[in-house]
């Protein structure tokens, strides 16, 4: 598998080479933990992951403007989940579900809390039982910070959750060591801020950089003999979108999609503050696109750093008994719908890239691009699989190698969203989705959306008030209603979707702060 880091001519005359830095039940009536073919080992495996990045911001997906050649080769060479969500699209809740490979009601998080500080069933716990050394890189976004959940070793960028006296993450003191007379936050662009721009300082100081080197400098030194699990977790594209110039300069006169605004969304026009950290308002179309420009910016800067990561595991003779898997926590609404940041139930939050490459054995045909419905939850059982280890009864997600190697009867028809109050009371929903239609029930007046997702992706045309739709948003309304009476009368009263005005930030499964 060859990488790419360099473009040609034209707008790719940028890329110049920079200095380097020192079954559940229901779900798949499969057999769990089922072993492919016969296999001579084990595979590393390599989990790379984004923070806030778009489905669609991906050559793969059929964005042709998106530069991203690294990551459309891990999709060539095995698959596209093409209808990937994030259930709960917020960075924390996210994480949970990716330890545990639960649904949001399981796990406990309904909204952005806290990961607690233990899980009876962990992903690195797990691989590091079935005899992987396992390494976390970037960004975990636990707490406590520096909290192991079965790493043998983490190595941190926190970016802007450098809240405690107690704690500085590892690139910070990377970069206090390397450029003590330096500010780390010299471009000056905050934290969830919609500003971009290009970074200050030297392209080697980036975080970006950071996380790439030190899973490099891993990948060229690593003597064990037992396989690896790597997590490399980049903390961009997230906010602050600060590419290197010459991505910047990359996009300047590229014809970026300006942001889709439905027909409904006119609410969501005025500015919801003054402040850089909106979560609603109409900036305009020239900050729109200057916003889009360093977000792209700041994923092909990724896709570059992704190539050197693979380049060192083909040096070392490992890519070809390596299970790399590509995803991210949740996508970014970068303005559509009047939108910005993350948390809602619409394509651009909640949609997110999922990519898996596997060793000859374990998969089917190459180049796939799958439609199931997938999820987060269903990592950790893609792993398992993977390094033939059990899959806990708990673990409510299935593997993703099934559906590579065609086994697609029994996979879930569809999949559940949701997210307790965030912003404002009245963001606060819960949603279903195969993929194809989607379904919205916001908790705290009722209002109800239904969209056509294979004639309307950007989701512009709400279905759910055309009485020639009423039995469409029956259907769905009570797949909503069956998969919510279980929780009890706060969620369905007398065969009817209950409104929740006030918050329900933790199911009762949450571990809490205690872990009683």
């Amino acid at each position: 598998m060859s990488v790419s880091n360099h473009g040609g001519m034209s707008r790719r005359q940028f890329f110049v080479s920079s200095a380097s830095a020192a079954g559940a039940a229901g779900v798949w009536a499969g057999v769990r933990g089922a072993v492919a073919a016969s296999r001579a080992e084990r595979p590393n495996i390599l989990f790379l992951m984004t923070d806030q990045h778009r489905g669609d911001c991906l050559g793969a997906d059929g964005n042709t403007v998106i530069h991203t050649p690294n990551l459309d080769r891990i999709a060539r060479d095995g698959a596209c989940f093409q209808r990937a969500y994030s259930s709960t699209p917020t960075c924390t809740p996210a994480r949970a579900a990716l330890l545990t490979g639960q649904s949001p009601w399981s796990h406990g998080m309904l909204g952005y809390s806290k990961v607690a500080q233990s899980y009876p069933v962990e992903m690195p716990q797990l691989l590091r039982e079935a005899g992987y050394y396992t390494l976390g890189i970037g960004k975990m976004h636990w707490a406590p910070q520096r909290s192991l959940h079965g790493f043998h070793r983490t190595i941190l960028d926190e970016s802007g959750r450098e809240q405690s006296v107690d704690f500085r993450s590892d690139y910070r003191s990377w970069f206090a060591s390397v450029a003590p007379a330096l500010d780390p936050d010299a471009t000056g662009v905050g934290w969830n801020d919609y500003r971009a721009a290009v970074y200050a300082l030297p392209e080697a100081l980036h975080p970006t950089r950071w996380t790439a080197d030190v899973a490099v400098n891993f990948l060229e030194g690593y003597q064990d003999a037992a396989p690896f699990f790597l997590k490399v977790s980049f903390a961009r594209p997230h906010s602050p979108y600060d590419p290197p110039q010459r991505w910047m300069d990359y996009y300047e006169d590229a014809n970026l999609p300006e942001p889709v605004i439905g027909d409904w969304a006119e609410r969501y026009r005025e500015r919801s503050d003054d402040s850089y950290t909106i979560w609603h308002g109409d900036l305009g179309a020239e900050q729109a696109r200057h916003s889009r420009q360093g977000y792209y910016g700041a994923v092909s800067f990724i896709d570059e750093q992704i190539g050197r990561i693979l380049e060192a595991l083909e040096k070392r003779g490992r890519l070809d008994n390596t299970l790399i898997l590509f995803t991210s926590d949740h996508g970014d609404m970068t303005g559509d719908h009047h939108l910005w940041r993350k948390s809602y139930a619409y394509e651009a939050s909640a949609r997110i890239p999922m990519l898996l490459r596997w060793p000859e054995g374990f998969g089917g045909q190459r180049g796939q691009y799958l439609a199931q419905p997938v999820e987060i939850r269903d990592i950790l059982p893609t792993f398992l699989d993977a390094a033939d280890a059990p899959i806990p009864e708990s673990v409510e997600g299935a593997s993703m190698l099934g559906l590579t190697r065609g086994d697609t009867d029994n996979w879930r028809e569809y999949i559940d969203l949701e997210h307790d109050r965030c912003y404002h009371a009245r963001n606060h929903w819960n949603a279903l989705t195969d993929g194809r239609m989607k379904y919205i029930f916001n908790a705290y007046d009722g209002e109800e959306q239904l969209f056509d997702l294979e004639t309307d992706r950007g989701e512009t045309t709400d279905l759910a008030a055309h009485a020639k739709h009423g039995e469409q948003l029956r259907l769905w309304r009570n797949r909503m209603i069956e998969h919510l009476e279980p929780r009890g009368d706060a969620w369905v009263k007398n065969g009817r979707l209950a409104l929740r005005p006030e918050r329900m930030l933790h199911s009762p499964n949450y571990p809490g702060e205690n872990n009683v």
